[in-house]
């Protein structure tokens, strides 16, 4: 029966009592002052689950005879009475979940019969006493989790020689782990998490770990969000654990090859620490291996068919390190596999055919890296996946229509590859979507009215591709806003969609199609005239063309292309065809006659830093690959003519999107392109043979291609560090405002020095303002300007365009950019962290 109200003082002078249980009711109020003075024999005493409040009154130390004691789960204030040390035949106290504070009595840890301890969850505070664990021979549960305990674990824990079970985790903890633990023998359960814990600053192995090899009941081990900041020991291979983690600790190094000797693990995290080396071949030994979590490290190497080999694999999470090469096609295989993310990786190759076989996989995450081919139709064997990810690749083709096979789908993202075709009407069969990206691809034709039947949509993304007609109107779709459907080809529909009304649409429509088609004729006509005579043009030029007049030096890649054809292309460098000028030069936008479009940069032969800028960036680009690095295709060069020949970026700079009334970037976008350009840095830096700094990087030298993929530019005045070197210095000068402080006034130049150019950018981007804005002068800059602003939990000084709604995201991501622009090169975090930084951020809203 379900007691309400508060409890009747009448049942605190029943003497003859031995059992108060009213558990699990609605009852309030306080408990009187009287409780335990008239209940000398009671024993048990159990009042959890309930809505008590108030403080414990003192007199519940005259329960001489308790020997049970549970009050959690109610709304108990104050601290705990000293009286409660009085209770020395008591063996289970139970007090957590309660806003209990102040420091523990310590006649508490000297009564000898106690068995379970369990105060977590309340806000106890104080350092533990340096005697714990004398005082208490028959303790077996010690929770004290979720308080503000500070200072240290004391070694004398040890001498509680029967504890099963301890967690101390989410307290304020500090100093070293004792090796003591290892003292106990029956120790089944340890969490010790987020603390401040560390090691000796001198010990090269966690002696701590290699300590709990003697506990051979030891199942349970966490110790994540500490400071241990140190590598992992070879005797972890001797632990008998079947959980371990160890998450944002600062561990280093290689993971050693005697983990694959843990043969009892079911779940192992390493999650966001500082792992190095690759996967070892011995983790196959883990045969009862359920969940792999070594996501946000700096990993290297292939993925490892032995991965495969464990066959109980349920949850594998690699996500955020720099694997590169092929995704095994062993993949197929794992049946058990319910959970894969591997995403911000560097995979180059397709998704092995045998990978749709997965039938019952839930999550699929293979975004951010560099996966070509196409979906095939078999991705309907997916049957159960709730979440798919593969955004942010070179996927091409369709989509297929045998997409709509997956009705659990629940969050869906194909955003920033290379898709082309319509959206499939089949979508609408998807009943489950509430999250779509199909952002930043070639897709064309309409957006299918079938989406309309999608209730549960919460989120749509179809910008920046090639659709048209109407934007439907029904279902979700009354509820979102303009930035789902910007930069397409011809989209119209209702007035808050920022697009024209159909009918006017229609109208234009009718007379665009009659005019594209005769133009498309004239067109069609010229082109087989034009085609006659370049072919009749190349055959003679061939027969007469001397190697001095094509002057050409190819840069990385075998294209060659002559003066000649760059003139042709640029129709003989007319300002129709000029895109821009800098420094050193001026860019022309071409069309070559195979029909590819180029950018071409011919260098300004006038000035005497030209010739050092042409050989810096041929130079720095001779050996560099990467998606987010603009391609040099080829140069050209003769004592009167050089020029570089780079891929055409059809969205122009990021700093034309930043200033230009006609253009808007919104939260995700920023973010994306400064996690294109994070990655850009972290290859020169850290992924390239010889570290190269850029030199001068700003929003200026960002370009975008079509799909709003962003792509590092001009490397005139860049450094190749040869090795060893970790710096160097220069004359050279960068731009104002973006250039590090040791390279304005001493001319060093380091990697550090980027760092610190990338961190002004990002605020740039969430703030809208310029360093060298107006409103800044010495005594405020755009960093102290933001540092003051965030001091005080302002966010005023982001730009009004973007949605408030982000404001925690951004508060994260300026904090980031201050810690790029340290004054000390050596105190600025390196471009890796940072990646990993906002990718972490991107991953915390975006499901």
């Amino acid at each position: 029966m379900l007691h309400i109200g508060e409890i009747p003082i009448s049942l605190f002078n029943i003497s003859s009592l031995r059992v108060i249980s009213l558990l699990g009711n609605n009852l309030n109020g306080i408990l009187p002052h009287e409780t335990c003075n008239q209940l000398p024999q009671l024993k048990s005493f159990f009042l959890h689950n309930n809505y008590l409040e108030g403080t414990i009154p003192r007199s519940i130390g005259n329960c001489t005879s308790l020997q049970e004691l549970y009050l959690y789960n109610n709304f108990f204030t104050g601290s705990l009475p000293m009286e409660i040390g009085h209770l020395n035949q008591l063996q289970i106290l139970q007090m957590w979940n309660n806003n209990l504070s102040g420091p523990i009595p310590s006649k508490l840890f000297n009564i000898s019969t106690l068995e379970n301890l369990f105060l977590g969850q309340n806000s106890f505070s104080g350092m533990l006493p340096s005697n714990l664990g004398f005082g208490l021979p028959n303790l077996r549960v010690l929770r004290m989790y979720g308080n503000k305990f500070v200072g240290k674990i004391p070694n004398s824990i040890s001498n509680a020689s029967n504890l099963v079970a301890v967690s101390l985790s989410d307290n304020e903890l500090s100093g070293i782990i004792p090796n003591s633990f290892g003292d106990l023998r029956f120790l089944n359960y340890l969490r010790l998490d987020s603390n401040n814990l560390t090691l000796m600053d001198d010990s090269l192995e966690i002696n701590f770990l290699t300590s709990l090899t003697s506990c051979k009941h030891l199942t349970h081990l966490d110790v994540s969000e500490n400071i241990l900041l140190s590598k992992l020991p070879r005797s972890i291979g001797n632990l008998s654990l079947e959980y371990f983690w160890a998450d944002s600790c600062g561990i280093n190094g290689n993971i050693p090859l005697e983990t694959g000797n843990m043969s009892n693990l079911i779940r192992l995290s390493l999650w966001d620490n500082d792992l190095n080396g690759s996967i070892p071949g011995s983790i196959k030994g883990l045969h009862k291996l359920q969940s792999l979590e070594l996501g946000y490290n700096r990993l290297q190497g292939s993925m490892i068919d032995e991965l495969c080999e464990i066959k109980s694999l349920s949850e594998l999470y690699l996500i955020s390190n720099k694997l590169f090469g092929v995704l095994p096609t062993c993949l197929g295989n794992m049946t058990s596999l319910r959970k894969l993310y591997l995403g911000s990786n560097r995979l180059t190759s397709s998704i092995p055919s045998s990978f749709w076989n997965l039938e019952d996989i839930l999550e699929v995450n293979l975004s951010s890296n560099a996966l070509i081919g196409n979906l095939p139709p078999e991705i309907k064997n997916l049957r159960a996946v709730i979440l798919l990810d593969l955004s942010r690749n070179q996927i091409s083709r369709n989509i297929p229509t045998a997409i709509s096979f997956l009705t659990t789908l629940e969050s869906f993202s194909l955003a920033s590859n290379k898709l082309n075709g319509s959206i499939p009407k089949s979508l609408g069969e998807m009943l489950s979507l509430s999250f779509l990206d199909l952002s930043q691809n070639l897709l064309t034709g309409v957006i299918p009215k079938s989406l309309e039947l999608l209730s549960d949509l919460k989120y749509i993304n179809l910008s920046y591709n090639i659709l048209q007609g109407e934007i439907p109107d029904g279902g979700p779709f009354k509820r979102f806003a303009a930035q789902s459907f910007m930069h397409n080809e011809a989209l119209c529909g209702c007035h808050r969609l920022k697009v024209p009304p159909c009918d006017q649409h229609r109208k234009k429509s009718k007379t665009k199609m009659l005019l594209i088609i005769s133009i498309s004729l004239i067109i069609a006509v010229l082109g087989i005239i034009i085609v006659a005579c370049t072919m009749l043009q190349m055959h003679k030029r061939k027969k007469v063309e001397s190697p001095r007049e094509r002057g050409l030096s190819t840069v990385g890649v075998p294209i060659r292309i002559s003066y000649y054809e760059l003139v042709q292309a640029t129709n003989g460098f007319s300002e129709t065809n000029l895109l821009g000028r800098g420094g050193f030069g001026s860019v022309y936008k071409g069309m070559l006659s195979i029909g590819k479009m180029i950018a071409v940069k011919v260098l300004d032969l006038t000035m005497e830093a030209t010739s050092r800028s042409f050989d810096a960036e041929c130079n720095a680009m001779r050996n560099l690959r990467h998606r987010n690095l603009v391609q040099i295709i080829s140069s050209c060069s003769n004592p009167d003519f050089k020029s570089l020949v780079m891929e055409f970026m059809s969205n122009g700079s990021l700093e034309k999107w930043l200033y230009s009334n006609n253009n808007f970037l919104d939260f995700l976008q920023r973010l994306n392109i400064m996690i294109d350009v994070a990655s850009a840095l972290e290859y020169l830096h850290h992924g390239s043979s010889i570290p190269v700094v850029h030199c001068d990087l700003k929003p200026s030298n960002v370009l975008l291609d079509e799909a709003m993929i962003a792509h590092v530019s001009d490397f005139g005045i860049s450094k190749l560090l040869d090795e060893g070197q970790s710096k160097t210095h220069t004359g050279t000068l960068a731009t104002l405002g973006y250039v590090a402080p040791e390279y304005g006034s001493k001319g060093v130049i380091s990697v550090k020095g980027d760092v610190y150019s990338y961190g002004i950018m990002l605020m740039e981007l969430f703030t809208g303002k310029k360093p060298t804005n107006e409103m800044f002068s010495e005594e405020l800059t755009l960093k102290t300007w933001i540092s003051e602003s965030m001091a005080n939990s302002s966010m005023e000084v982001v730009d009004y365009n973007l949605d408030s709604q982000h404001g925690k995201e951004i508060y994260n991501i300026l904090a980031l950019a201050l810690r790029c622009c340290e004054e000390s090169p050596e105190a600025r975090i390196n471009m890796t962290d940072a990646a990993t930084s906002l990718i972490k951020i991107k991953t915390s809203f975006i499901p």
